[in-house]
């Protein structure tokens, strides 16, 4: 129990201080869009790279974290459709639901991963991220657009401009190819990479939006309960029902437990969707992950 707590709080901690920080006004308000620019383009882009250019992708996990991804992801997208029909939400809605389900606060992610398992289980958490990241961004896009009336253009468009697709991407075929990181390139993806995950935790807490909690409270409860609560237990068990082994268990319930990211809220804003029922989402579901994952953990580990 204490060093669950001990490796989480700095996480929470350096959230926190994110938030703080901005309504301080400290450094200043153009800092936090620019950091925010530098980490989802360079820093966190490098961290992908370089976990999965040296991955093990022949590790017999892969296949099974892939399965139980896939079941998830699409057990959760074939109930949201069912939901959408029952209640008519309109696109604008719907892709608020869609993306307050299935995606996933990455920087958080990774750094709880990282600190509880260490490199093995980083590199496991790259690979499940190199499955997921494509699939969750065609699905919000086609969720958020009316009848699903983006081309297919338009989806590979918005996929090749992702930067954590295109990490993603090279990184799997640079380890294919065999490519070595030499002369000095992998200590300078591993500084740009240790720069990103505290980067990314303090711009999480920046971006919380506590004002955009009033006015949707029966839809944020109802939202951050099946993201916080319904994924984590339906990953719990399919993992038990699979028997996979603990640390693979324990990352796939803590990846569906995660909060909702906060560039989602930049895609609904991109494709016309209810930006301030997306800022909510965020925001309950950091604030109210805060208790919940430890107590998860707890329970898995």
């Amino acid at each position: 129990m204490s060093q669950l707590l001990a490796s989480l709080w700095p996480l929470f901690a350096l959230i926190l201080g994110g938030y703080v920080l901005r309504r301080t006004g400290f450094p200043s308000a153009e800092f936090w869009p620019g950091a925010e620019r530098l980490n989802y383009f360079i820093l966190f882009p490098a961290l992908l790279f370089y976990s999965l250019a040296s991955a093990p992708l022949d590790n017999p996990g892969l296949s099974r974290v892939a399965l139980c991804v896939g079941l998830m992801i699409g057990g959760a997208w074939v109930a949201l459709l069912v939901a959408r029909r029952l209640y008519r939400w309109p696109a604008q809605r719907f892709g608020i639901f869609v993306q307050g389900t299935l995606r996933f606060n990455t920087y958080i992610g990774l750094a709880a991963v990282g600190a509880l398992f260490g490199e093995a289980g980083l590199t496991l958490m790259a690979l499940l991220l190199a499955i997921s990241v494509p699939v969750v961004n065609i699905l919000s896009v086609h969720a958020l657009t009316a009848q699903g009336s983006v081309s297919p253009r338009a989806w590979l468009l918005t996929l090749l401009k992702n930067p954590l697709i295109l990490a993603c991407l090279l990184g799997v075929l640079a380890n294919l190819s065999g490519l070595r990181l030499v002369g000095g390139v992998d200590n300078l993806l591993g500084l740009l990479a240790a720069t990103s995950l505290p980067l990314g935790l303090l711009c999480v807490g920046a971006a919380l939006q506590p004002q955009d909690l009033r006015g949707e409270t029966r839809a944020l409860l109802i939202n951050s309960a099946v993201r916080l609560v319904l994924m984590p237990l339906a990953a719990w068990l399919l993992v038990s029902l699979l028997g996979m082994p603990k640390m693979e268990s324990a990352i796939l319930v803590l990846f569906f437990a995660l909060p909702c990211a906060p560039t989602a809220y930049v895609l609904a804003r991109q494709y016309g969707g209810d930006a301030h029922l997306m800022a909510g989402v965020i925001t309950l579901q950091t604030l109210l992950a805060m208790l919940a994952l430890p107590v998860l953990l707890l329970l898995v580990l």
